[in-house]
C-alpha cells in the first residue's frame, strides 16, 4: 500500500514539476541556471522516499567559478539524492535518448543540459569540444557520471576520461561529489530508509596533471572518490547502528 501511494505521488509530482518546468523555461530557455533550480525540486522527493539526506560541502565553495563537477552514479534515486548538490549555473551531459521521456525529457532539454549521441563517437567527441568552449568562456560548470553507467551494487565502475580530457583542456578544476551506498537500501514499502550522506570535497587542481596523460588524473580522482565513498559507508554503517542500539 505504502509503495502504491508513493508511486502515485512520485509520477504526480514529476509531471507538475515537468510541465510547469517546461512552462516557465519558455520565457528564458537553455538558460543553465534552470537546472540547479529544479534539480533541487526533484531533490525534495527524498522526503517522500523516508530517506535522511545529510549533504555536505567545502567553505567558500561558490566562489571557485567555472568547474566540472564529477559523481558516483548508483541508480535511479541519484535523481533524489546528488540531485541536491547542483550548483547554478551548471548543466549535465546526458544521452540524447533522454529527450523522448515524456514531460521529463523536454524540461531536461529546456533547462539547457547538453545531450550527446554516445553511439556516435564523432558527435559525441564534438560534444566534448563543445563541453571544453564553454568552460573557457567562463559562463557555465558541467556536471558528468565518470563511470558512464549506473552501479547498481558494483562498487565505483572505472571512469571514463572524457570528463578528465575537458577538464586539462579547459584549464578548470576537478569537483567531485560522493554518495553513500544506496543499493539495495531504500525499499518503497518502508516508512524510513535510512541516512545517506552526499559530500561535495575539495576542488582538485588540474595544473599538475598538464604535462600528463588524463588517464593519470582520472585514476586520481578514482581513488579520492573510492577513499570517500569507503569512509562514508563506514560512518553510515556505525551511525545506524548506534541509532538502533
Amino acid at each position: 500500500m505504502l509503495l502504491l501511494l508513493r508511486a502515485i505521488l512520485v509520477v504526480v509530482y514529476s509531471i507538475v514539476v515537468s510541465v510547469f518546468g517546461c512552462l516557465w523555461c519558455l520565457f528564458s530557455p537553455r538558460n543553465p541556471r534552470h537546472v540547479a533550480t529544479f534539480a533541487h525540486l526533484f531533490g525534495k522527493l527524498s522526503y517522500l522516499f523516508g530517506i535522511k539526506l545529510e549533504l555536505r560541502k567545502p567553505v567558500g565553495i561558490e566562489k571557485v567559478g567555472n568547474a566540472i563537477y564529477i559523481a558516483n552514479h548508483q541508480n535511479n534515486y541519484d535523481m533524489v539524492t546528488v540531485a541536491n548538490m547542483v550548483q547554478a549555473p551548471t548543466v549535465t551531459v546526458g544521452k540524447k535518448s533522454l529527450v523522448w521521456i515524456p514531460f521529463f525529457g523536454q524540461l531536461y532539454w529546456l533547462t539547457g543540459n547538453l545531450l550527446i549521441d554516445r553511439d556516435n563517437k564523432a558527435k559525441a567527441h564534438n560534444s566534448i569540444n563543445q563541453v571544453v568552449d564553454q568552460l573557457k568562456e567562463g559562463n557555465v560548470s558541467f556536471w558528468m557520471f565518470p563511470e558512464g553507467t549506473r552501479s547498481r551494487g558494483r562498487g565505483l565502475l572505472p571512469f571514463k576520461t572524457g570528463a578528465f580530457h575537458a577538464a586539462l583542456a579547459a584549464g578548470v578544476p576537478i569537483i567531485p561529489i560522493v554518495v553513500s551506498d544506496t543499493h539495495d537500501k531504500i525499499n518503497l514499502n518502508r516508512l524510513k530508509n535510512g541516512l545517506v550522506i552526499v559530500e561535495m570535497l575539495p576542488p582538485i587542481d588540474t595544473t599538475p596533471f598538464k604535462d600528463q596523460s588524463a588517464r593519470k588524473l582520472t585514476n586520481h580522482c578514482r581513488e579520492v572518490m573510492q577513499q570517500k565513498l569507503d569512509e562514508l559507508n563506514a560512518e553510515v554503517k556505525r551511525r545506524e547502528a548506534n541509532h538502533v542500539n
